[in-house]
């Protein structure tokens, strides 16, 4: 079969692999619509360590094409959403916790960037089926559902993560797809002002649509000065990080009020370094929570997702820019992922 993916750091073009092995327990999927994604793009830079002749993608939806002799709830020819994180749920790892993203080692449930080839390719593999799939159900869009698997889900995580409470004045960094469903679930949690960090004119007018109140731009000076003036030197009760680098977690430590909660769902790079004064942090006694996360994982996350679309409560469908039809398309999609132009927030590619 044929795939999308990294032959080594810094160059990716298409792959030539068999077709995935379906065990027992497991499914391969033929996926009809991709998102690629800046953690792909990233990854094929180098941000999360050397690979080589890796397929890429971790946001699809598809047909099932095959399933194990032992799986149940799913049969061939049923339309998924294929959440991004697939945890082995025999592991010890995944039942000492509520986070499912961590099984057998760190981020070990995030199987298509770390271990197996992912979702831009004629088919994948799904570990544990039943428990890492999810029926499209009527009323929801397959494009809606591909927003579930990853941007909706992780930044949702990160507006949980921050126990958003009803009227916290919030601040989120980064507009960006993760950033704009933090937005979105931190207006849903009951936010009273949020404060979004990010120039785009389109990302601005989603974000506008999704709960945000105001904007601030770097390029206006120095972050923390531009919030704590905003909030007449309190600082926000919550701040969620989808962008920046090591520096941005000082900033925003030293910006939220003391109690406060600091939600990272930012992808770092490898290099990043994280250093800030500890006056920032109260010299560590300032009862602030920093906390760092991605979106947890399986089938009943998703499942409740859609939920969310199916009955009103959000439009994931807004963050789509830029649409390119058919499989030949992925690699211009990838590459406009890649270089970010203005006015692109996400691309989806229709494989059939």
């Amino acid at each position: 079969m044929r795939g999308f993916g990294m032959h080594t750091v810094n160059d990716v073009g298409w792959i030539e692999k068999d077709r995935p092995a379906c065990g027992p327990l497991d499914a391969i999927i033929r996926p009809t619509i991709v998102a690629p994604c800046s953690s792909d793009t990233h990854a094929s830079h180098g941000g999360s360590g050397p690979k080589t002749e890796m397929i890429l993608g971790h946001e699809a939806v598809g047909i099932v094409d095959e399933v194990g002799a032992s799986v149940t709830r799913f049969k061939v020819g049923d339309y998924v959403a294929v959440p991004c994180v697939t945890p082995d749920w025999l592991e010890p790892g995944v039942q000492n916790t509520t986070a499912f993203t961590h099984d057998v080692r760190m981020f070990g449930s995030f199987k298509f960037l770390g271990v197996k080839d992912g979702t831009m390719a004629e088919f994948f593999h799904v570990n544990q089926a039943d428990a890492n799939l999810a029926l499209i159900p009527e009323g929801v869009s397959p494009e809606a559902a591909l927003m579930t698997v990853d941007m909706m889900s992780t930044g949702f995580r990160g507006a949980e993560l921050a126990e958003i409470e009803a009227g916290d004045t919030v601040v989120v960094i980064g507009i960006g797809p993760v950033g704009l469903m933090a937005i979105a679930g931190a207006a849903l949690m009951g936010a009273g002002r949020i404060i979004a960090v990010g120039t785009r004119p389109k990302a601005m007018e989603i974000a506008t649509s999704y709960g945000a109140s105001e904007f601030i731009s770097y390029k206006d000076g120095p972050l923390l000065d531009q919030v704590m003036a905003r909030t007449d030197g309190k600082g926000p009760h919550k701040v969620i990080i989808a962008g920046g680098d090591g520096k941005t977690l000082g900033e925003a430590v030293a910006m939220t009020r003391p109690t406060g909660i600091i939600s990272n769902i930012n992808f770092y790079d490898v290099s990043d370094k994280v250093e800030f004064p500890m006056l920032w942090w109260g010299l560590g006694m300032a009862d602030k929570t920093i906390r760092g996360t991605f979106c947890t994982g399986g089938a009943e996350r998703i499942v409740r997702l859609m939920d969310m679309i199916k009955y009103g409560r959000i439009d994931p469908t807004l963050m789509i820019t830029h649409k390119f039809d058919g499989f030949d398309q992925l690699p211009e999609a990838f590459d406009l992922m890649d270089k970010k132009s203005p006015d692109l927030i996400k691309p989806i590619v229709y494989l059939r």
